[in-house]
């Protein structure tokens, strides 16, 4: 039977418990394993549609083993899956077709052995790979803060459909959310994001720049919702579906329409208004975290300038105050690295993010 749709993390868990699990068993009944949709892809967060069918979608998953096991059988697996798995599940190909420079997958109907979606692999292996550290040695504070929260969220996102080697689910449950000190660093990080461009809407409205005034709201709105993601203890993920995540968290029907207006205004006055409404709701929200003392809320004039700010620097400087572990509390106010490098190929790049992270924190 052939369906218009099937959400991907429901034809991955379908795919692995009706067609790859049998074979399993059937031909490595012993090889121990660990099955899971995890790492990159929409349908791993949540937010896929018909739309993402059209390229590295479909019935796949991880196929993790232990690393004596990945090496005498990985290979053996692979080949046996290419020669037994049917054609199509579900009505979908079970076969992809590599096109174009950059490895990217589209399902095509084959006939004979199907190149695969399942990938076997070492368990640590592909974390390693993945995150750029080995989570199952443990997580150091630096680990924390050079992995973008789009990699976390990648791997505490999906499902494991069925947990043989008995080790990732505990990684999942490791990385699940920041810890509490690492947690209140970043969010004061955040703050100070925000307290160094709120005056700018009206300082470049003021010399009619209404361009650039606009180009500063919108990323203040940006930076509004990924600390509204990290006080919901949600991992933001990158740019094309910061929007999608916002739109989950319980505060979003009441902030989403005074941000959206915000981002319509067409004058700096009403921009300064509707951002003025939304800074005073999101500092609501952080007072209602109790993490700090309560921060008065209120807006107010920015020195004696004509602009209306939050100092949103007073949120930063009261989370500060309450962080006990010294190792945090003497690191530089820049925060995690997708904090202060917004550049979704880096970021996407592990090696490349940990490296601009090492740059950074070197003395």
């Amino acid at each position: 039977m052939e369906y218009k749709h099937v959400r991907g993390l429901e034809l991955s868990r379908l795919f692995y418990r009706d067609a790859v699990e049998p074979l399993l068993r059937r031909h490595f009944g012993r090889v121990t394993h660990t099955a899971a949709l995890i790492g990159t892809g929409s349908e791993v967060l949540g937010f896929d549609t018909e739309r993402s069918a059209d390229h590295d979608w479909g019935p796949r998953l991880q196929l993790f083993l232990g690393p004596d096991d990945a090496d005498r059988h990985g290979e053996a697996i692979t080949a046996m899956l290419a020669e037994r798995l049917p054609g199509t599940f579900l009505g979908y190909p079970t076969n992809f077709a590599t096109v174009g420079p950059k490895g990217t997958r589209h399902m095509r109907a084959a006939e004979g052995p199907v190149d695969h979606g399942v990938v076997v692999t070492d368990l640590r292996g592909w974390l390693t790979g993945h995150l750029g550290f080995d989570p199952l040695a443990g997580v150091m504070l630096f680990d924390w803060l050079a992995t973008s929260s789009q990699a976390f969220a990648e791997i505490t996102a999906g499902e494991v459909f069925h947990d043989g080697l008995r080790r990732l689910g505990p990684v999942r449950d490791r990385l699940a959310w920041y810890p509490d000190d690492v947690w209140r660093h970043l969010l004061a990080c955040q703050w100070a994001r925000l307290a160094e461009e709120e005056a700018f809407v009206g300082r470049c409205g003021e010399v009619g720049d209404e361009l650039g005034s606009a180009v500063v709201c919108a990323r203040l709105v940006h930076d509004l919702m990924r600390l509204s993601l990290l006080m919901g203890r949600r991992y933001p993920p990158y740019g094309k579906w910061l929007g999608s995540a916002f739109a989950r968290l319980e505060c979003a029907p009441e902030l989403s329409p005074v941000l959206a207006a915000a981002l319509a205004a067409t004058g700096w006055r009403d921009r300064e208004r509707h951002l003025s409404a939304a800074y005073e709701k999101v500092a609501l929200l952080h007072n209602r975290l109790r993490l700090t003392e309560p921060v008065d809320p209120r807006t107010r004039p920015y020195h004696d300038r004509p602009f209306r700010v939050l100092r949103a620097d007073r949120f930063a400087e009261a989370l500060l105050r309450t962080i006990a572990d010294p190792a945090v509390r003497d690191l530089p106010h820049t925060g995690a690295v997708d904090q202060y490098a917004d550049n979704t190929g880096v970021l996407c790049d592990r090696t490349r993010s940990r490296r601009m992270a090492e740059a950074v924190r070197r003395p």
